[in-house]
């Protein structure tokens, strides 16, 4: 299965909620949407399931050896930021409803309500009213509908809302092994860290356009991410060595006895490093990339700068 988005453009009035997106999404991956609120991730993902159609642009789905323009049915299960299901009705009777609509016969999604009401801790509540759940057993009964049938994609858009820590590392790991099968996952979130471990692909957008996306490797090549050197010292270098370095080094910045500072694409790590090492004995040190979060910070910053 694949998903392909050609040029995409969605106007709302006078609003341009997607202006020119393009990107492809691969079974046996997870897709992820990044933006803040307003960027364009919900309109793209209702196109994708046929609820909108594109002013400009191509859908294109692979599925079964057939095109689509847009997802069929049959192959994917979507969960909106806004939960539909019904209050006054039980887990199983909302769960039941869904199998329904998807055209799943009794056996099959009663064996499947057990399997997946078990697999996010929810079994001992399916007789229990939505209304009487917490926000984020909620959210688990929502993940679970999706779940029913086992389709060949998830379109997810926030699906970690509401969960505590423990329950968004159980959705972390479900999202995983659904990936293994050999699935195409696309979700939106806002929780950084968790996309930055689960995300094959990243789509940063802006205002309706995308900002950079791939792998996160390339999304930092694209938004030019430096690698940032920390070092701290038993003692603060000395004031004439410091300045020494400050010469070869401008951008360095000294707080007490910590250095920080970001590395250019052509510089000399050996060099770098023996050059520290003469300001003073190290207590530690790390070399590391900025975090999703901090690219993404950047990014959507500068964009708004502009």
């Amino acid at each position: 299965m694949q998903i392909q988005c050609h040029g995409i453009v969605k106007d709302y009035h006078q609003i341009r909620a997607v202006n020119q997106v393009s990107f492809t999404a691969d079974a046996g991956q997870i897709t992820a949407l990044l933006g803040p609120n307003g960027a364009g991730k919900s309109s793209l993902m209702r196109m994708l399931i046929g609820l909108t159609l594109p002013d400009q642009g191509t859908i294109e789905v692979q599925w079964q050896e057939q095109q689509h323009s847009a997802l069929p049915p049959a192959c994917f299960a979507y969960l909106p930021e806004d939960r539909g299901l019904y209050q006054d009705r039980s887990v199983e009777q909302n769960l039941a409803y869904i199998a329904k609509l998807r055209g799943l016969d009794t056996g099959r999604y009663q064996q499947q309500m057990t399997h997946w009401l078990e697999r996010l801790e929810l079994a001992d509540k399916r007789k229990l009213k939505l209304s009487e759940l917490s926000k984020g057993n909620q959210q688990k009964v929502q993940l679970c509908s999706c779940l029913l049938g086992e389709p060949d994609c998830l379109i997810l858009d926030e699906p970690f809302s509401g969960l505590d820590p423990v329950n968004q590392e159980l959705v972390v790991a479900l999202l995983q092994e659904y990936r293994a099968k050999g699935k195409l996952i696309l979700l939106s979130a806002h929780q950084m860290a968790l996309i930055e471990r689960l995300a094959d692909r990243i789509i940063l957008m802006q205002q309706g356009k995308t900002l950079g996306q791939g792998p996160l490797t390339d999304i930092r090549e694209q938004l030019g991410d430096q690698q940032q050197l920390e070092v701290h010292w038993q003692q603060p270098p000395q004031a004439q060595a410091w300045q020494g370095f400050l010469t070869l080094y401008p951008t360095a910045q000294l707080q007490q006895n910590c250095l920080q500072l970001s590395i250019q694409p052509d510089c000399d790590l050996n060099q770098l490093l023996t050059q520290v090492l003469q300001l003073g004995q190290i207590q530690h040190w790390q070399l590391e990339h900025s975090s999703l979060h901090q690219l993404y910070l950047k990014a959507v910053n500068s964009q708004e700068a502009a």
